[in-house]
């Protein structure tokens, strides 16, 4: 792995609610056999234990089993049937919490990125023709990130970052507010006040 990844050290020091904000201006990579992507996490949100929306709230599962992992540990999940989502797990092993990746700001690799975005899942799959993702809207959400950075359940999911094809540099900004706001897209938990992202920038999924 690169000299300048995150050490499992990183991971293991911070409470989730903080390792969401420490996460913001380091940049998320993936060495694929496709090629190199990466873009800087400007959007996060916390999961803890305790959180109802938390995937770990009722009990463990099969699928949710490596939110239980060592910290730094990747969970995969999906939603509505078709959008990955990335995560982080976080506080200790067998505490069951994690901080979902929202959205990126793309530093290299655009254009695979687009790609992958234009692809369309099928018997053959195929690019999508006279179509357009612009850079801004490459990684702005969590399901879009995923695709456009390769990332995907089967390959990645409880893999850790330390020791990954996927991994996570030392902040690349670091001049920035952080604004703290409630979630987007949950139906329980909605108050709390667990989403991070960095003030004014144009890649953030949604602002407020």
């Amino acid at each position: 792995m690169p000299s300048h990844t995150l050490p499992a050290s990183f991971f293991q020091q911070y409470d989730t609610k903080t390792l969401a904000q420490k996460l913001l201006g380091c940049e998320l990579v993936h060495d694929s056999p496709d090629g190199a992507t990466s873009g800087i996490i400007v959007e996060t949100e916390a999961y803890l234990q305790d959180d109802p929306a938390c995937h770990a709230y009722n009990k463990r599962t099969t699928r949710t089993e490596p939110m239980y992992g060592p910290p730094g540990t990747i969970y995969i999940y999906l939603i509505y049937g078709m959008y990955e989502c990335f995560n982080i797990v976080s506080n200790r092993e067998d505490v069951g919490e994690a901080v979902l990746i929202r959205a990126l700001q793309p530093t290299s690799g655009t254009e695979l990125m687009e790609q992958r975005r234009l692809l369309i899942p099928g018997k053959v799959e195929r690019l999508s023709v006279n179509k357009k993702v612009s850079l801004k809207d490459l990684c702005r959400g969590p399901g879009k990130l995923v695709r456009a950075m390769g990332i995907n359940r089967a390959q990645h999911n409880s893999l850790h970052l330390s020791n990954s094809p996927v991994y996570i540099t030392p902040p690349v900004v670091s001049d920035f507010e952080i604004v703290t706001t409630t979630r987007i897209g949950i139906n329980v938990g909605t108050d709390l006040q667990y989403r991070y992202y960095i003030k004014n920038n144009l890649f953030v999924s949604k602002l407020g």
